[in-house]
């Protein structure tokens, strides 16, 4: 059945519990990655109909203030405080294993702060700029491409760390068909989004995928938990961004 798959895959990406007789263990978790872009594709539907109810509330700066902290508040803020562990061990101009010592270090340096305020900060302006027909296409877009970013960086690197976590569950489960499939589904989402502009929004997104995967396999040669939440963050924000930079150069 692929129902237990799909409320394991929720559970892994959200705060959404379910009683563990609905999910499963390991086994489950290695059958659930061709469900992270249906996930982030629910989640997508779920902000944006939050930021539509804001919208009608709020004037746009707190509206798109408020859409962009329930992104972050239903992943729990692991990702962002994945961004903010990566950004303190890759910008520590240390070696590998210092590096890897500084992510799993609790404690958030000047350069995890700065990251995470950037991506914040940017993640507002842009939605804030985006056209309101345009602008619930782009925000379902968001939150998939950030969950689609995990196929392609569990899929092309290894796991780095010497003793085992939980993304290691999913090391059986690797395919390259899931890739594919993640990358089909987002072209496709981004299609029925927002049609060429939409399509253009999730083909830079997965560029982004596959640009910060090069990146931390030359900084740690593979990925952790860290540098997974900080892919999605970074992905999360390009079909914003890439919407926003083709109204530039349409309109």
């Amino acid at each position: 059945m692929m129902i237990r798959p799909l409320l394991t895959a929720i559970q892994f990406l959200t705060v959404i519990p379910f009683p563990k007789s609905f999910t499963g263990g390991e086994k489950e978790l290695e059958k659930c990655m061709p469900f992270f872009p249906v996930v982030g594709l629910l989640i997508g539907i779920i902000i944006a109909a939050f930021d539509h109810v804001m919208g009608f509330i709020f004037p746009p700066l707190p509206a798109s203030v408020m859409t962009v902290i329930a992104m972050t508040a239903i992943s729990g803020g692991l990702h962002m405080d994945g961004l903010a562990d990566t950004a303190d061990g890759f910008f520590s101009a240390r070696p590998r294993e210092r590096v890897l010592e500084i992510m799993r270090d609790s404690r958030t340096g000047v350069m995890g702060v700065l990251a995470v305020v950037f991506v914040i900060v940017l993640k507002v302006s842009v939605l804030i700029s985006l056209f309101p027909p345009l602008r619930p296409g782009i925000i379902v877009l968001m939150p998939l491409a950030g969950r689609c970013s995990f196929v392609v960086m569990m899929t092309a690197l290894p796991y780095v760390r010497r003793e085992g976590g939980l993304a290691t569950a999913f090391g059986a489960g690797k395919s390259w068909l899931n890739v594919l499939w993640a990358s089909a589904f987002l072209l496709a989402a981004g299609w029925l989004a927002g049609h060429w502009m939409g399509l253009a929004a999730s083909f830079s997104a997965l560029l982004m995928a596959a640009m910060f995967s090069v990146y931390c396999f030359r900084k740690i040669g593979g990925y952790t938990g860290d540098t997974l939440g900080a892919g999605c963050e970074i992905t999360e924000i390009i079909p914003a961004i890439a919407a926003l930079a083709l109204m530039g150069i349409v309109f």
